[in-house]
């Protein structure tokens, strides 16, 4: 198991926002996580990543207990975070953006590698790369949220809500190249809104509904499953 949440219980002041959810992510997998608006879904990968801190639970990651452990710690033992909203510089160019999602590597060649990489990717970043990534599309800009993202080289990437704001033909490439990801043996945990195309790529998949995790099990069984149809895929 690389990635095991235990109980966790997370609050904002006095608001209890994670009541005790427990989650796990084996290498190479794709497990999503699917909810209405307010439901925690960005919490947990806040939680995850450092930047919110339980009150109760533990989070192991490669076997080690990481719940109190700060953010750029565990960007540099391998969970990257690409956020909700995108959250790129917009003041530096494409290249700059991509470069600072690789600031604690030392590997020159392999930091090189990966930059080719991402780039083919996504070849629009290497056109832009000169550009200032205020001034790309939002389209881009997701491309460019989550290309920063993997040049930390993680071990699992957090992805939240990646096709938010997207036309449909974006919304389609973007979930095409989580594929490619999941297929080239990137580890992902992936939050979305669209359950329908999430539900397609994951392998597992958790329901997480006001703080609770009410469903867990394989994606192609809770794509079928009557409640979720009903709540979350028109059905």
């Amino acid at each position: 198991m690389l990635l095991e949440v235990e109980e966790v219980s997370v609050y904002y002041d006095s608001i209890q926002a994670l009541k005790g959810i427990s989650l796990r992510l084996d290498a190479g997998e794709l497990v999503t996580i699917v909810g209405s608006n307010g439901a925690g879904k960005t919490t947990t990968l806040l939680t995850i990543s450092g930047i919110l801190h339980p009150r109760r639970g533990r989070i192991r990651f490669d076997g080690q207990d990481i719940t109190h452990t700060p953010p750029h710690e565990l960007v540099r033992r391998g969970i990257s975070h690409c956020p909700e909203g995108r959250q790129i510089f917009t003041g530096l160019t494409v290249a700059e953006n991509l470069m600072m999602g690789a600031y604690h590597r030392r590997d020159r060649e392999g930091t090189v590698r990966d930059l080719e990489w991402v780039n083919t990717l996504f070849p629009i970043l290497a056109q832009r790369r000169g550009q200032a990534a205020g001034t790309l599309s939002g389209g881009e800009q997701q491309m460019l949220a989550m290309a920063r993202a993997l040049m930390s080289r993680p071990k699992v990437l957090l992805l939240d809500e990646p096709s938010l704001g997207l036309a449909p033909l974006l919304v389609d490439r973007i979930f095409e190249v989580i594929q490619e990801l999941r297929h080239s043996g990137v580890t992902i945990l992936l939050v979305e809104q669209n359950a329908f195309q999430a539900l397609r790529v994951a392998d597992r998949a958790y329901v997480l509904e006001t703080g609770h995790m009410k469903l867990e099990g394989p994606a192609r069984e809770l794509a079928v499953n009557e409640e979720v149809k009903k709540a979350y895929l028109g059905g």
